[in-house]
């Protein structure tokens, strides 16, 4: 007997490794695999301008770190004791304007690094709705918690996200493997019936780029959540992300999804380095020693594998616990 419907995810052609570099922006959700991936050494860099969740201001950031176009003073508000852009998250916000270009420009060109030299491109959109200013119709990737009668609230369409990232796969993604996915978080702020909407658009707008382009694919974590998953205790106390569970069983099926059997084999030694320098030993006796030599030996071996990996810190850091026995 059955009591779930298990979604089974093949390799697909999109392909995530160690040597690879990536570059990820979209709503939160896209955070949770940029951490794993991180935490695994993955050459990846994420959410230049913080997290976003509308198609159209993802498609707005990547055509504005593409040209590296720099902020000025000009870009930014002022409201309550804070300077800040509506093209970034509520993260870039300071209080003085200096320091809030300093640190959008620095992170700006840092995406235009990354995103120059990307093989791979993964894409979370979160939600079709969007706001846009009522004086000039622009719209914002965050609203920055002023007046409501300063925005008009819209539902992108399928059409209009379609041509935004047409332009964008025609132009500074091409030739470049690009992944979308629609994020499992649940906007119970828009409404049940408006979310279940915005979630409809968003994966017909997918569904529609990856007929059109041969280096686009989709990876399901709407799905896994809502149709293989389907169960309140797979969701945070919110009741609108994912558990930390779900996210682990999603990050398992990535893993069969975008990568291949030797880079899959890698990920619990590298687990493994991850705990080591997470652990708290007792300073003196042989017991020491001999986890810092078993951990020296871990981070050669890993070393040999990723040549192209920078394991120098992790070296450092057992060597120096080794040294003060």
């Amino acid at each position: 007997m059955k009591f779930r419907t298990e979604l089974t995810v093949e390799r697909s052609g999109f392909t995530v490794s160690h040597s690879r570099r990536g570059f990820m922006a979209g709503s939160c959700f896209s955070e949770h695999i940029y951490d794993r991936l991180a935490a695994y050494r993955f050459q990846v860099v994420a959410n230049p301008t913080g997290i976003l969740f509308n198609p159209l201001s993802i498609a707005a950031m990547l055509e504005r770190v593409s040209s590296e176009r720099l902020y000025c003073a000009g870009d930014l508000c002022h409201a309550d004791g804070l300077w800040f852009s509506y093209d970034h998250h509520g993260a870039f916000s300071r209080q003085s304007a200096d320091e809030a270009i300093g640190f959008i420009n620095h992170e700006l060109e840092r995406g235009h690094e990354a995103l120059s030299a990307a093989d791979y491109v993964i894409l979370t959109f979160g939600t079709a709705w969007v706001y846009r200013l009522a004086e000039d119709g622009r719209v914002v990737a965050n609203c920055h918690k002023q007046p409501s009668s300063e925005f008009r609230r819209e539902m992108a369409g399928v059409d209009e996200i379609v041509d935004a990232y047409r332009k964008l796969l025609q132009g500074v993604l091409a030739g470049r493997q690009v992944l979308f996915t629609v994020s499992p978080v649940r906007h119970v702020r828009d409404g049940f019936e408006d979310n279940s909407l915005s979630k409809a658009v968003l994966r017909v707008a997918v569904a529609r780029l990856a007929e059109e382009f041969p280096n686009v694919w989709y990876f399901p974590s709407f799905e896994i959540v809502n149709d293989d998953l389907r169960d309140y205790r797979f969701y945070a106390e919110d009741m609108v992300h994912p558990s930390q569970q779900a996210v682990d069983y999603i990050w398992e099926k990535f893993g069969d999804f975008a990568m291949d059997g030797s880079v899959r084999a890698l990920l619990p030694k590298l687990g493994r380095l991850n705990a080591a320098m997470e652990h708290r030993v007792m300073r003196g006796g042989s017991g020491v020693a001999v986890f810092c030599d078993r951990s020296l030996e871990l981070v050669a071996e890993l070393q040999n594998d990723l040549p192209y990996i920078d394991f120098s810190c992790e070296r450092a850091h057992f060597e120096r616990m080794r040294a003060e026995i």
